[in-house]
């Protein structure tokens, strides 16, 4: 009688270890993409920068006449090198760079005094954009001005940064009319003078936006 205990206790441990590596499975396979990025995001030290970013940030930056670790440093406090999901805020700035939609299309297109869009127009449409002036940009050359495609979120940003001072080195200004915050403005600044004394180019592990 003893051993038909001992015997069903071990049947039942064994099936309540089965069921549990079941469901950790299920967890894992159905949040592997959030895992992936917290791995991502955790293995990144303070002074680096995704390699795979760098000449995004460089082209950009030349074209526009500003310093490309501004761009790292925004990118960086903005969306942790674009490993949150979703990129989109809770106040609705969306993509890489965190955009209001308005400022993407332009503030003579009708939406909320925040910023945010309330109709379902497209706001990557290029011709739109020109029609209302917004700093959405296609420099990747597809037909489409897109928050979410990291290169012309970079090229929008850079523009937007060179015309609020940062391509007359006044960035503390540039910043502050990017986000009115002046805890943010001091976030971004101490990343970008981090970035200044030394920063390190790190390979993302299998992951990075195109």
């Amino acid at each position: 009688m003893g051993k038909k205990k001992k015997t069903n206790r071990k049947s039942m441990r064994g099936r309540l270890i089965f069921v549990f590596a079941v469901l950790l499975l299920v967890m894992v396979l159905h949040y592997q993409k959030e895992l992936k990025r917290g791995l991502i995001e955790f293995s990144f030290r303070d002074n680096s920068i995704p390699s795979c970013y760098i000449p995004i940030y460089q082209e950009a930056a030349e074209t526009y006449s500003i310093p490309w670790k501004l761009l790292a440093a925004i990118h960086r406090v903005e969306t942790r090198f674009s490993t949150i999901d979703p990129m989109v805020s809770s106040v609705g700035a969306v993509g890489h760079f965190q955009f209001m939609p308005r400022t993407w299309v332009g503030w003579g297109y009708p939406g909320t005094e925040l910023g945010d869009i309330i109709d379902n127009v497209d706001i990557t449409d290029v011709a739109l954009i020109s029609e209302y002036g917004g700093y959405g940009l296609d420099a990747s050359g597809n037909g489409k001005a897109d928050p979410f495609n990291v290169v012309d979120a970079t090229n929008s940003a850079a523009k937007y940064l060179a015309d609020h001072g940062a391509a007359n080195a006044d960035i503390a200004k540039a910043v502050f009319a990017y986000n009115h915050s002046q805890k943010y403005v001091d976030k971004v600044i101490h990343y970008y003078d981090l970035y200044n004394e030394g920063y390190k180019a790190e390979k993302p592990s299998g992951y990075c936006y195109k």
